[in-house]
This record gives C-alpha cells, structure tokens and sequence, in this order.
C-alpha cells in the first residue's frame, strides 16, 4: 500500500470533499483523484462515494479511515523518533488561533518554536473558534485554541485561562462613567454590535442575560473583531469584548472598557485537540509551549 495514496485518501474522507483536499494537499484535483482511485483498485474496494455535494467514506472507506488514520501517525511518529536520534523534534504542526489571540502570541509563539524545533514545521490558522473547531475535527488543524468550548466527541479540551469581559464603547463618556462598571442586566439595554450565533461570547451573553429574564438589544452582527470595533468607534453600538482584543486593536485609546458585573463575565481559553489521532512528539512539545506563552502573554493583568 502507498503511504502517499493511503494519506490522499485520508484527508478526502475527512474533508468530505476531492476539492477541498486538493487545496490542503497543494496538488492538482485530477492528480488527487487519480491517486486515490489507484488505492481502490489494489484494495479491491470502493472507499468512497462521490456525489455533487463531495464524497463520503463506504463501509470499507471507514474501516480504511479508522487503519489509515493510526498507520500515518505511526509512521510520522517513527520520522519523528529517528530526528530524536539526531538531537531534534521534526513534522509539522497545524494551528488555530482565534483573532485577538493570534495578534498577541503569533509572532513570540513562531519565533519560540524555531528555537526549540529547528527541523520542524509551523502553520497557523487566524479563525474564530467554531472554523477552528470545524478545521480540528477535519484533520486540518492539529491543535486549536477556542473560547467556551464544549465537550464534544472526538475532542479533548485542555484549560488554559479566563479573561474577563468587558462593555466596550467608544472614548467619549465623561471621566467617572469611564471607570464605572455596568450590571449585564443594564447591559441588554444597550445596542450592542456582536458576532452572529455560535459565537462563543454570544452564546454566553444570550444565555447570562436569559438567567436575569432579558435579552441583548442587538444592533447589528458582524462576525469579527476589528469590523466590530470599527463601528463602535463609529458610534453605532457596544461591543462586549475581552481587554486583549481591545489592547491590539491598534487604536486601544479610542475606547473605553467597563466591567460587567451581576454576574460578571468570562471567557474560557482553552486547547483542543482530537482524540482520534494521538498527539506527536512535536505535538506535546508545541502544546507546553503554547501553555507558557498563554500564561505569559494572555493572563489578566
């Protein structure tokens, strides 16, 4: 069996798609297709199911999967046991990083890993939680840092920290409003620009505010941070946001951050990985890494 056609074949199953493996692979669709369909035939089998919205894995294609996915870590593993011979961690990592996380720890967490793992290989992945959590559980991803994640199959979720939230709103209150916090039940009569459902800090706003028997005045939604602040800079709404993702918006002066109280809240950082493929070498020493940069650069202060 060709290790190359066994990882095509892997990553079509768990995108679902010949093009969308095309684009992860870096390699002509035809070429792809080609390469896969020569697996079916030594095997003897059909692996997948190709329709107009993709392909899906046959009966054999998930038993395939299953094998597949164990035989390519292992093999990575042994690449990575013999660059232990020689002193070094090698194999690429693929991360998730959520905007205003990946604007502070990018560049430090990059410039650590080249340090440490020469003879590796780094990608990362500026998205909002629910895409990193898609990407993880496709196979794009290795390792993801996502905000209020839940328990779901497949996943396993490591705590890294709490940052506390805050009602942000343009710099134009007088000075002792400025440092008053605002209780969340006077928050829902505020119009409040925030990011379209499953947003992580959505949920919990919705979900707090619905404990408290209210609701948030939604002005507008806007998935993403800086289109967010852009327009409560332009006077259109509030915001509620972490201190981080206000600090690196590039203009922190021009707005104010007031703590939400009874109740306050809080966003849960954590890392998730999948359980279905066994983290690498490299793969726990990028996770420790990223446990001692969150802690340095990310900790409320």
């Amino acid at each position: 069996m060709d290790l190359r056609q066994l990882e095509y074949f892997v990553r079509v199953a768990e995108l679902g798609s010949f093009t969308r493996a095309a684009i992860a692979l870096d390699i002509a669709q035809p070429a792809l297709s080609r390469q896969v369909r020569l697996l079916e035939v030594e095997l003897r089998q059909s692996l997948l199911t190709r329709n107009g919205r993709g392909a899906t894995p046959t009966e054999a294609g998930k038993l395939l999967l299953e094998h597949g996915r164990g035989i390519l870590h292992q093999v990575e593993r042994a690449r990575e046991e013999l660059g232990r011979v020689r002193g070094a961690l090698a194999g690429r990592v693929a991360i998730g990083l959520p905007p205003s996380v990946a604007k502070l720890m990018a560049v430090p967490l990059v410039r650590e890993f080249s340090k440490r793992m020469p003879e590796a290989s780094i990608s990362i992945s500026e998205a909002l939680s629910t895409a990193s959590l898609e990407a993880l559980m496709t196979g794009r991803l290795d390792i993801a840092l996502l905000y209020n994640a839940t328990a779901a199959p497949g996943i396993e979720l490591t705590p890294l920290l709490e940052e506390p939230l805050f009602l942000v709103q343009r710099s134009t209150l007088g000075a002792a409003q400025k440092a008053r916090p605002v209780a969340l039940r006077d928050v829902a009569q505020i119009p409040l620009i925030i990011p379209s459902r499953p947003n992580a800090i959505r949920m919990q706003v919705e979900g707090e505010m619905a404990a408290l028997g209210c609701r948030p005045q939604v002005a507008l939604e806007i998935d993403g941070v800086p289109a967010i602040l852009d327009l409560v800079e332009d006077g259109a709404g509030s915001a509620v946001l972490s201190r981080n993702a206000v600090a690196t918006s590039g203009r922190p002066e021009a707005f104010v951050c007031r703590p939400i109280t009874a109740p306050a809240l809080h966003s849960k950082l954590v890392m998730a990985m999948s359980s279905q493929r066994p983290a690498t070498l490299t793969q726990k020493a990028m996770l420790e890494l990223i446990q001692a940069l969150a802690v340095k650069l990310l900790s409320p202060a």
